[in-house]
């Protein structure tokens, strides 16, 4: 599978051929659908909590007396119709975590990685550089690979400077080619590899490959 590789300043660039799995069909569709809604349940914090009519304050005594008021009876300000009362099957905390085991993880990982290759929407730079950690020469070299969209930049590691020079882009996201994973593969519009990185990345995948 051909990708493009830039300079370091991203003004030339050539195509090479690089050795990822492949895929035919449907294959692994379901496992990265799997992956990624683990991701994000295993984010979750699961610290929502609302309060039971019997967790509410007060609600001691009777509002009014059963008859004779007019009005229709209660028995407490902590029912749930009452403003400020408790609430009916609320949320409690509760733990949101998923468990994919290794292989599945895996293969998510390949299927991801093909379709963003197959896609174009991978790119490779030699090295990251950026003279003097600008911020402003980072991103001309990323805006002439990646124009627009979120974009997603992985090394192997990152330099001091690269770093700092793309750390306060907006539009862009750093990552460690040894963190990547299933959910940044689908989450960016743009994902833009280092050399190193690219190895470390394909020996990972085909590594994987059963």
């Amino acid at each position: 599978m051909k990708l493009k590789i830039f300079t370091p300043d991203a003004t030339q660039s050539h195509e090479a051929d690089f050795n990822f799995p492949t895929f035919e069909g449907t294959k692994g569709l379901q496992a990265v659908k799997e992956v990624v809604v683990a991701h994000r349940a295993n984010a979750r914090l699961g610290t929502h909590s609302t309060k039971t009519r019997g967790e509410v304050r007060g609600g001691g005594k009777k509002p009014w007396a059963q008859k004779g008021t007019g009005r229709a009876r209660a028995g407490s300000n902590r029912s749930p119709l009452w403003s400020g009362g408790g609430v009916v099957f609320g949320p409690k905390p509760r733990d949101y975590s998923k468990k994919i085991n290794g292989k599945v993880k895996a293969l998510a990982f390949n299927r991801a990685l093909f379709d963003r290759v197959s896609a174009g929407d991978v790119s490779v730079i030699e090295t990251f550089t950026a003279k003097d950690a600008k911020a402003k020469v980072m991103n001309l070299v990323i805006g002439r690979i990646a124009p627009k969209g979120k974009v997603l930049i992985v090394d192997a590691p990152f330099t001091t400077e690269a770093t700092r020079a793309a750390r306060n882009l907006k539009r862009v996201t750093l990552q460690e080619a040894s963190k990547l994973n299933t959910l940044d593969l689908v989450t960016f519009s743009w994902i833009v590899v280092s050399s190193k990185a690219l190895e470390k990345i394909i020996a990972r995948a085909n590594g994987a490959q059963s």
